[in-house]
């Protein structure tokens, strides 16, 4: 008999009918940031998980791609799943070479197991360092596993706040593989783009060559999408943030829903809103280009040869 589970108090549920985006995406544009949870029924969620969240399988994901007009999906794998990435490989197998997969492996995975995940789609191995979603510093583990995956051309994910990064940057920039940074390292928004702090980090990102994903203003805002005088509010307080690093850094930036936005506690977003968005920070066809299709592509694509089918 599966096992059940009971969601974390208060927790907000995806949004099921999100609107119609007024923002059309481009031809072959990829989402690089979402997840999938489960369904729980078939791949139990770890037993050391800090939340329980609701089902957000393979093909909801799907309906929400097809919503949004959206061709290729990078999943994450969700710290609710710990290291087991049963629910995201066969997510990988559904959608074939239109996915790309960012696992959660410890220091005593080995290279067979490596070659394995790399021939079902994924592409790198993600860090998180907040402290109340993981229960030990991972900083060990990841040098071990950094030094694993080079062969494989992988690269590293990691997730921090910006009060982390100067424990961890030194370590960070030992890495000798492609980094990824989750949620532009998740900055303070109150202390405006011009901080000390936010100067410090487009420091690193600049001196270490770093990818950045402009993703999750939902979760970085304290204005949200809320109407105000009548016009619809799209997370203008985050929107400085993420053109500073769209435009420092625009073969290097990346842009996804974060669906089916885990851990949430002041709304839950529209996902159309999201894509709305989207020409706020990136206001030209060329920068929307780079950002939803090309950077992407190069990053998670670059060892197979595409076709035109998008």
């Amino acid at each position: 008999m599966p096992e059940t589970f009971t969601k974390t108090p208060g927790w907000l549920d995806w949004e099921p009918n999100p609107s119609n985006p007024t923002f059309v995406m481009p031809p072959g544009a990829v989402d690089a940031h979402c997840h999938v949870f489960g369904p729980a029924a078939e791949f139990p969620y770890a037993p050391e998980r800090k939340y329980t969240p609701c089902d957000a399988g393979k093909r909801d994901l799907q309906r929400l791609r097809e919503k949004l007009e959206l061709s290729r999906n990078v999943i994450v794998q969700a710290t609710c799943h710990g290291r087991d990435n049963s629910a995201l490989l066969d997510a990988l197998e559904f959608f074939g070479d239109t996915a790309r997969g960012v696992a959660t492996v410890g220091p005593e995975i080995t290279q067979q197991n490596l070659a394995m995940m790399h021939e079902r789609g994924i592409r790198g191995v993600r860090f998180n360092f907040l402290k109340r979603l993981v229960a030990k510093d991972p900083s060990d583990d990841l040098v071990t596993v950094a030094s694993k995956i080079k062969e494989f051309g992988w690269h590293i994910v990691v997730y921090f706040e910006p009060d982390s990064l100067p424990d961890i940057e030194s370590l960070l920039e030992k890495i000798d593989v492609p980094l990824v940074i989750d949620h532009m390292g998740r900055p303070e928004v109150s202390a405006g783009d011009k901080s000390s702090e936010f100067e410090k980090f487009l420091s690193f990102v600049d001196r270490t060559g770093s990818w950045v994903k402009v993703s999750c203003p939902e979760r970085l805002s304290a204005e949200g999408p809320f109407a105000r005088d009548g016009a619809e509010q799209i997370y203008t307080d985050v929107v400085p943030f993420a053109r500073r690093v769209i435009d420092e850094f625009p073969q290097r930036v990346l842009w996804g829903t974060d669906w089916p936005h885990p851990n949430l506690k002041t709304h839950m977003p529209d996902d159309a809103v999201l894509l709305n968005y989207i020409p706020l920070i990136a206001g030209t066809g060329r920068s929307q280009q780079a950002l939803l299709v090309d950077n992407p592509r190069n990053l998670y694509w670059a060892d197979n040869v595409l076709g035109n089918e998008d």
